[in-house]
């Protein structure tokens, strides 16, 4: 384990000793795990962006000019 100094807003200090009561874990836990969730949220972001960066609208538009103008299926309506 790495032991990460960091200084916090009061408020957030509060939440965090809140949420480990509840949960009947520890504080460290839930930085831990906030910390985690949020790490995974931007690597999402950034793992969008590059595909968004490698996507071709011009392509997207050729494939879809292909899809049959049709109704929808029974129950999938917007």
């Amino acid at each position: 384990m790495t032991w990460i100094p960091a200084n916090v807003p009061d408020y957030l200090a509060k939440l965090t000793e809140e949420a480990a009561a509840k949960e009947k874990t520890t504080v460290d836990q839930i930085v831990a795990l906030a910390l985690s969730a949020q790490l995974s949220a931007w690597n999402v972001r950034d793992s969008l962006d590059l595909r968004a960066q490698r996507g071709d609208l011009a392509e997207f538009d050729r494939v879809l000019a292909k899809a049959q103008d049709r109704a929808p299926l029974t129950d999938d309506e917007l």
